[in-house]
């Protein structure tokens, strides 16, 4: 993924395919490859606990649904594709986030994300309907050309607005954010880290490439620096009153969409390299830290709380040490790459003229060191009579590297960018 974001001519075309309705150019192909990547480290880390269901190859299936989905979602050219790549990637995951029978929590979290994603998905089709009948046509390219000359500019808008809507509910902005914490918590874990990475990630490249395309898509910058700012602001604050460390992490997941807006805000002028850095480094510290709880809630009897993390560091120094980078790596503090994704994407509010937003975002990563640091100062507090906690061969390797990953990607970015 980083060789091709160095090499990428991002207006080349690739490979076109069912008329024009999909289009594989170095965007699509780039945010394909991240969201491959992420997919296989997913697959790796949390395989020990898929296969301990009797649903294994069930559950496989559905995830690799979801996948192509975001592989739509990355190379849509039609708004149809885009709908389609919205299903297709949500109802797998309905599906999933109830995949616990016999949890009361797991079936509360599909059935919450059921309705609550079949409204979102509504708004969305509904806006797609409004800008197809002011444009008269779902092509992104028809639709970039007509924008400035339609003669109903309020039907449009109208339908910028709930497409606008629509994406902030899949990517968990607020005001749209009040189902993240719930079925992040109910979920079981394996399918919270996918929902928290991939399923995030694919939602804001969609998001990227409908405004992106468009020659009034500056007019929302306004909008979407409002929802940017909202997002950190309630998400930190409510994440400083969690005691259950999987709904802090949902909480921490809803901050950094606060972040990729930012990232996303100028696209029709800026290089989708930045958001592309940062779902990459976010997810790859996403997924360390999901993996960490996952392994610890085996020793736990599923308890997840802040107080189940104590200790941690004598019971298993490689899971205390990767939780530690990822916790740092996620509230910006260097040289670990959440640092430098960060400060990439201030720098770009500032230079876009946002500089309001980019005090917000300095401030609410301070909010959110004091709460990733309580999940820290407790892996390290001693504990008597800790026994150890033992995971596979493969998913500590795996760990370290994710460990040499959140590192390593501070220093590439000074290639990259």
């Amino acid at each position: 993924a980083l060789t091709t974001v160095s090499i990428l001519d991002w207006n080349k075309v690739e490979d076109v395919f069912g008329h024009g309705m999909l289009v594989f150019d170095n965007l699509a192909l780039a945010f394909g490859a991240v969201l491959a990547f992420v997919l296989l480290v997913w697959f790796v880390l949390f395989e020990e606990s898929l296969r301990t269901t009797d649903r294994k190859i069930d559950l496989h299936t559905l995830v690799l649904f979801s996948f192509t989905g975001a592989i739509i979602l990355a190379s849509y050219q039609n708004l149809v594709m885009l709908f389609l790549g919205v299903e297709i990637l949500s109802i797998p995951l309905y599906v999933l986030a109830a995949s616990r029978r016999g949890d009361l929590l797991s079936n509360e979290a599909g059935f919450k994300y059921f309705f609550l994603g079949a409204f979102a998905s509504a708004l969305l089709l509904f806006g797609i309907a409004l800008v197809f009948g002011s444009t008269g046509s779902f092509e992104l390219s028809a639709i970039g050309a007509a924008v400035d000359g339609v003669s109903s500019p309020s039907m449009l808008a109208a339908g910028m607005v709930l497409m606008l809507a629509g994406f902030a509910f899949k990517t968990g902005l607020a005001p749209f954010h009040f189902w993240t914490p719930d079925v992040y918590q109910g979920s079981p874990t394996p399918f919270t880290a996918l929902m928290a990475t991939v399923v995030k990630g694919a939602a804001f490249i969609a998001m990227f490439r409908f405004f992106g395309t468009l020659s009034n898509g500056g007019s929302y910058t306004d909008v979407m620096a409002f929802l940017a700012a909202a997002t950190l602001i309630v998400s930190n604050t409510s994440a400083l009153l969690q005691s259950d460390t999987k709904r802090l992490l949902a909480y921490s997941s809803i901050s950094h969409a606060g972040f990729m807006l930012g990232a996303m805000m100028f696209c029709t002028t800026a290089e989708p390299s930045t958001l592309l850095y940062y779902v990459l480094v976010y997810s790859i510290s996403s997924l360390a830290s999901f993996a960490v709880l996952d392994y610890v809630s085996r020793y736990q009897e599923g308890t997840l709380d802040i107080g189940s993390m104590k200790g941690l560091a004598r019971r298993n120094p490689v899971m205390a040490g990767t939780m530690t980078l990822a916790l740092l790596s996620m509230s910006g503090i260097p040289p670990l790459s959440g640092f430098m994704a960060k400060y990439l994407v201030i720098t770009n509010v500032i230079s876009g003229g946002a500089t309001w937003l980019a005090i917000i975002m300095i401030l609410t990563s301070a909010v959110a060191v004091y709460y990733y640091l309580r999940i820290i100062i407790l892996m390290f507090t001693p504990i008597e009579n800790a026994g150890r906690m033992v995971i596979s061969g493969t998913q500590n390797w795996t760990l370290l590297l994710l460990n040499v990953a959140m590192i390593g990607l501070f220093f590439a970015a000074g290639i990259l960018f």
